[in-house]
């Protein structure tokens, strides 16, 4: 009976917490004069890409290396931000210019990231920033929605709409895999004429 009175406990604390983080980084966001303005979009133009992705599931990261090696062949400049779901980031093979990771060692109690890496990745104005936060972690929204990037894509949520410029419906399916394809179908529909959104 006690374990079940803690995990209702933790569940509350966790609701009450998010709802916190979330009304804090509106506040941050309003504080900064954030207001998405519609933009040019053309793959072509493209120079940099900023991704952000949960790096907990190894399948993931593996998809996304693929697809980091996928925009090299096509001349884009890309930089990775992973965000792995423990205390500890795992002995990783990969290269520095591209990849960085954080952990939950990185976040203060409200589960807001704050490291210089982190800021360095918010601060760069990518042309295109690909958000992979398909499972909906905070630090992840958090990072994509104070973003200096120019054209934001993420996955389709009522409560996100301030933050992508264009949102992609995942059709409820939790893949990487699923929804890196529907971003290139997008992408490419968008890129037979350059498209204001």
């Amino acid at each position: 009976m006690e374990k079940g009175a803690r995990g209702i406990k933790m569940i509350i604390f966790k609701g009450i917490k998010t709802s916190l983080a979330n009304r804090a980084l509106k506040q941050e966001l309003k504080s900064i004069g954030h207001i998405r303005q519609p933009n040019q979009f053309s793959f072509e133009k493209i120079k940099t890409v900023g991704i952000v992705f949960d790096a907990t599931n190894a399948e993931d990261y593996e998809i996304v290396k693929r697809y980091v090696v996928y925009l090299r062949d096509h001349l884009k400049k890309v930089k990775v931000m992973g965000f792995f779901s423990s205390k500890e980031i795992p002995a990783l093979t990969y290269s520095k210019l591209e990849y960085d990771f954080f952990s939950t060692k990185e976040l203060n109690w409200m589960g807001m990231p704050n490291s210089v890496i982190i800021r360095n990745f918010i601060n760069e104005e990518y042309d295109l920033l690909i958000d992979l936060n398909i499972h909906d972690h905070f630090p992840l929204k958090y990072i994509a929605a104070l973003s200096k990037a120019k054209f934001k894509v993420g996955k389709f949520n009522e409560d996100d709409t301030e933050i992508h410029d264009m949102m992609i419906d995942c059709d409820g399916t939790k893949t990487v895999k699923y929804f890196l394809r529907q971003i290139d179908t997008y992408i490419t529909m968008l890129n037979s004429t350059e498209v204001k959104i």
